[in-house]
């Protein structure tokens, strides 16, 4: 059975186990986080969250930088709370830029699930480094291996797997920061198959869902692993039996297969996948747009450090691209969240001279400070979105893009195979550093220097380091 299966990887990992280069990269993944959300905390979807707690539950937020028995973890950003609520903001905080880091062969964020888990738990438990690294490896692994296996045609049956998938990497850390036994942790998988939740179309609707399910979905981990340490069970078939999550939530991959078939298929399965530390795998993002958008950013920005020309001049741009980008092709944006998801906007944004698409302040409050409206409407008139069906079969291998600029005098053409920050196109921690100073310019980066030695300290003291300003 695939639940139990995990569980044993859960129960079993020792921090001796783990490869150098996944201590490595998680390290870095740390860091990724600890900016976007620090930032993100200030958005309007994480102050709403904030105003909603406080009002169904007052008192319980402590956002004063007091630390109590009853308020032990982080709000990153800014204050205390209790486990649940903790975890709770910081996955929104952590979502809700689209700047967390994901796996695009699992098609989730990973991070925006696991380090809210592990913080919340491990401030709460004052659990020291190595155990926070063993959780948060974890939680990867998890998340990544049930990830691969459901997609592409979880995504395609209309399902968020940050929200869905996430929930079983936010119990796989919860449980195993809780040191809970292999028949404990069973259950804490079954029950987050049962409350594992998230639909595509308050993405594609522009809404502030998606942010919420990051969020939901750290709560509902956190709430499985103290539910089964205190005797609370769940199914351990949850996933792969006759009404469980593959048959109910991948039809078209699983519907046709019996019991048996299935056991086999994930056996199979595992063998090749599950242990492989796929942490290692994780791509890092620049820009705050959905990661479906980002081949197309880098093509434009290629041409423009390549050829000197005036947008003015253009008479049409072409994208070619995949099809679930093509889906992206929202040429009228609402709001900053619907502009997120919007393919033609993105390109339009990258095509001014000198802009940074990496400067959150080019979105905020969905103004045009930095961008002439006019001109905006001139270049999106201009764009052309087209789907490659070569493209879309290359996927989930790579997610192609190519770009085409016809000008009055010449035409420039840009492929992007993968865009960057994927480990084929890596970014680099002074990359990551200075992602974070440009989120967070007063912060002071010396605060961070413990993170290269993270397995050696203490969780509480470094976030309470942290979190003071």
């Amino acid at each position: 059975m695939l639940v139990k299966k995990l569980s044993k990887f859960i129960v079993g990992l020792d921090y001796e186990d783990i490869p150098k280069t996944a201590i490595n990269k998680l390290k870095i993944c740390f860091l990724d986080f600890l900016g976007v959300s620090k930032r993100g905390f200030n958005e309007k979807t994480v102050q709403i969250l904030l105003k909603s707690l406080e009002e169904m539950e007052p008192n319980k937020l402590n956002i004063n930088n007091d630390f109590s028995d009853n308020n032990r973890s982080s709000i990153i950003g800014k204050g205390y709370s209790n486990v649940y609520n903790a975890g709770f903001i910081n996955g929104v905080s952590a979502h809700c830029l689209d700047l967390d880091d994901g796996h695009r062969f699992a098609q989730i964020h990973p991070g925006t699930i696991i380090f809210p888990t592990a913080l919340a738990i491990s401030e709460k438990n004052d659990i020291n480094g190595k155990k926070f690294l063993e959780s948060i490896i974890c939680g990867y692994e998890i998340a990544i291996v049930l990830g691969t296996l459901v997609n592409p045609y979880h995504r395609d049956q209309g399902f968020h797997t940050t929200g869905t998938i996430g929930t079983f990497a936010s119990g796989a850390t919860a449980s195993k920061l809780l040191g809970l036994s292999m028949e404990k942790t069973i259950n804490v998988l079954g029950l987050c198959g049962t409350l594992s939740s998230g639909l595509l179309e308050s993405n594609h609707q522009g809404t502030m869902g998606k942010q919420l399910h990051a969020g939901k979905t750290v709560y509902n981990g956190i709430l499985s692993g103290y539910l089964a340490k205190n005797e609370f069970t769940g199914s351990e078939t949850i996933v792969d039996g006759n009404e469980g999550f593959l048959k109910a939530m991948v039809i078209k991959k699983f519907e046709d297969m019996n019991y048996s078939a299935i056991q086999n298929y994930i056996n199979s399965y595992l063998e090749n996948s599950l242990g492989k530390f796929h942490i290692k795998e994780v791509y890092l993002k620049k820009y705050p747009f959905c990661r479906h958008l980002h081949s197309s950013i880098d093509s434009i920005i290629n041409i423009k450090d390549k050829h000197d020309f005036n947008m003015e001049d253009t008479i049409k741009i072409t994208i070619k691209t995949y099809k679930i980008a093509t889906e992206h092709d929202n040429f009228n944006p609402k709001n900053k969240e619907e502009l997120k998801q919007s393919l033609p906007y993105a390109v339009a944004m990258s095509c001014f001279k000198g802009n940074d698409m990496s400067n959150l302040e080019n979105y905020n409050n969905y103004n045009y400070d930095t961008y002439d409206l006019e001109t905006i409407k001139s270049i999106l008139n201009k764009i052309s979105i087209e789907e490659s069906e070569e493209f879309t079969k290359l996927t989930p291998n790579y997610r192609p893009s190519n770009v085409i600029i016809e000008t009055d005098k010449n035409n420039y053409e840009v492929y992007v195979e993968l865009p960057k920050g994927e480990p084929e196109n890596p970014f680099t921690k002074k990359d990551i550093l200075k992602k974070f100073k440009s989120l967070n310019p007063d912060f002071n980066l010396n605060k961070l220097k413990p993170i290269n030695e993270l397995e050696s300290i203490n969780i509480r003291n470094f976030m309470k380091s942290f979190n003071h300003n």
